[in-house]
């Protein structure tokens, strides 16, 4: 089963499951790393702003259930390791859902190539805007990113 199928499985078998326990699906992926084979689950409690955290007992009610599940359906045909956590404090924002839910937070934004000698910028987001990702640094400057230019975007950890 490809990549993509495996993750929109993943969806269609924990989307009913985790809300009745209060979480949502935050990101899925099916990703091979040297030899092995990772489908990495991250879940979330629902509708929280990182103010609410994920529990290991939360994590182990996911995996235990996630796994009935593929054993069941077996649509993965090689060996494979399933890890379920929270997306963490330094989460990555993926989808345009999360640039909303996060607009105000302060993030850093890693691009492929770098722009006046900086591949790492970071700042309060003002969010994916026209498949832009906008943010203001220290000074309130309004910094645009063309999405395509971007190699991971993830709430900064502040103390």
């Amino acid at each position: 089963m490809a990549k993509k199928k495996i993750t929109e499985l993943v969806d269609d078998l924990l989307s009913e499951f985790l809300l009745e326990n209060g979480l949502e699906l935050y990101h899925s992926e099916f990703v091979k790393e040297g030899k092995d084979w990772f489908l990495r689950v991250y879940i979330d409690k629902l509708g929280t702003d990182c103010e609410d955290y994920v529990s290991t007992d939360n994590c182990e009610l996911v995996s235990r259930f996630l796994s009935k599940e593929l054993d069941e359906a077996d649509p993965i045909a090689q060996n494979y390791y399933l890890e379920v956590s929270s997306p963490g404090m330094d989460r990555t924002l993926y989808r345009q859902k999360d640039f909303d839910k996060f607009a105000g937070k302060q993030v850093e934004v890693n691009l492929y190539k770098s722009v006046e000698g900086k591949k790492m910028f970071s700042g309060v987001l003002v969010g994916l805007i026209d498949e832009n990702i906008v943010i203001t640094d220290e000074k309130d400057n309004e910094m645009k990113f063309p999405a395509e230019q971007v190699a991971k975007t993830c709430l900064a950890v502040v103390f």
